[in-house]
């Protein structure tokens, strides 16, 4: 079953308060970019790779990837208005049936274990969605007031979401709406059930300074 990974490469520098877009800030000398590209490939795996990013950074891209001596073979998508959007543009590249990873950009430390993980339950089921369970007390507010809930109900959810091609490219025909979240709130609104598995806690989300310095030290590692 051939396999593409979708990267979706939209963020800005506001949180980081930087002008530079935070998927190319650098970590141990490297756009942090290049290394979500390189957690795939070092499963060993074939992946057909295919990046969406904001039509005004593209040269940028190229630039990086010319300084950086980056030769791993993909395709390059304009963004669109919302994440929605920018994904439809980069689903419309595939061609054919497969299993496609939906990856966010800025998750350079996707375990291999986590990609398999979701390959295998998408290859059978049709998708897979990695979460871990929250560590911390969970309260939930509510009309002013607060109150403890069971963190054993809650997962958070990571990537890459992954899904056969048909199934995923069906649901992306729905018109936009903004309860649309993600990839699998996407799918789940198409009637699809959303199958669940386990990621990997150093999977983060790099959106603040503090996260680069934490991802710094784990890729060195």
């Amino acid at each position: 079953m051939k396999k593409y990974v979708l990267i979706v490469a939209g963020g800005s520098g506001t949180r980081m308060n930087t002008a530079t877009p935070k998927q190319f800030m650098e970590i141990n000398g490297k756009p942090l970019l290049m290394h979500t590209f390189y957690a795939f490939l070092q499963t060993g795996s074939a992946f057909e790779f295919i990046l969406v990013l904001p039509e005004n950074e593209i040269g940028n891209w190229h630039l990086l990837c010319r300084r950086h001596s980056f030769e791993v073979n993909h395709t390059v998508v304009c963004g669109g208005e919302t994440r929605f959007h920018s994904v439809q543009n980069g689903l419309a590249k595939i061609e054919g049936e497969g299993i496609v990873f939906i990856h966010d950009g800025v998750r350079p430390l996707v375990a291999g274990k986590t990609i398999e993980n979701c390959y295998r339950t998408a290859l059978q089921k049709g998708n897979a969605l990695p979460v871990i369970s929250p560590s911390e007390s969970v309260r939930e507010v509510l009309n002013g007031k607060n109150r403890a809930v069971d963190r054993s109900r809650f997962f958070l959810v990571q990537t890459p979401q992954t899904f056969r091609v048909s199934l995923i490219k069906e649901a992306y025909k729905q018109a936009y709406h903004k309860k649309f979240t993600d990839d699998a709130s996407v799918v789940e609104n198409a009637g699809s059930k959303i199958h669940l598995v386990e990621g990997n806690r150093e999977n983060i989300k790099i959106t603040f300074p503090h996260d680069l310095k934490v991802a710094g030290v784990l890729l060195q590692k």
